[in-house]
């Protein structure tokens, strides 16, 4: 390749057509072997937004990771209140959600707003064979974050064990 000169126009790579290589398709515009008269719809499909989960979802979650020894404490510090944060770390020590590596899993979540800007909230947790009630109390702050002021976990060996 040779460097342009002054006199001589400068051939841009967008300059030259861009050649395609030769398609096997039949004229039909199906691809070979193809029966059907399938096409792409003529509009994509659009999935409805969805809407963020809510904050006693989220913090069941949390809380799950946490007392289950999937996550440190200090991971979601800044969602807990400062004594319940120390509350929290005696808590989580024990593992109360870890059953012999078995994944905890969330039976049902309820809440209930006794004023704006403030849910009670209420788990059932499933960790093995046992089956523990979580309760905790979220307030939104000044800021729009929601913190966790208060936490109450309880567990019980399932029906019929002398355990």
């Amino acid at each position: 390749m040779h460097e342009p000169t002054a006199h001589e126009p400068l051939r841009k790579v967008m300059d030259q057509p861009r050649r395609r290589p030769a398609t096997t398709r039949p004229p039909g515009g199906r691809p070979p072997g193809r029966q059907d008269a399938r096409r792409p719809s003529a509009r994509p499909v659009r999935v409805p937004p969805q809407l963020p989960p809510h904050p006693a979802e989220l913090f069941t979650e949390r809380l799950l990771l946490m007392l289950s020894g999937q996550r440190p404490v200090h991971w979601a510090s800044r969602h807990f209140a400062g004594s319940l944060y120390d509350a929290l770390i005696r808590l989580a020590e024990n593992r109360p959600l870890n059953d012999r590596g078995r994944q905890p899993v969330v039976r049902g979540i309820g809440h209930y707003q006794p004023e704006p800007g403030v849910y009670e909230v209420f788990a059932r947790i499933s960790a093995g064979p046992r089956l523990h009630a979580l309760a905790f109390r979220l307030h939104r702050g000044d800021d729009h974050r929601w913190l966790c002021t208060a936490v109450e976990m309880v567990g019980r060996p399932p029906r019929g064990t002398g355990a």
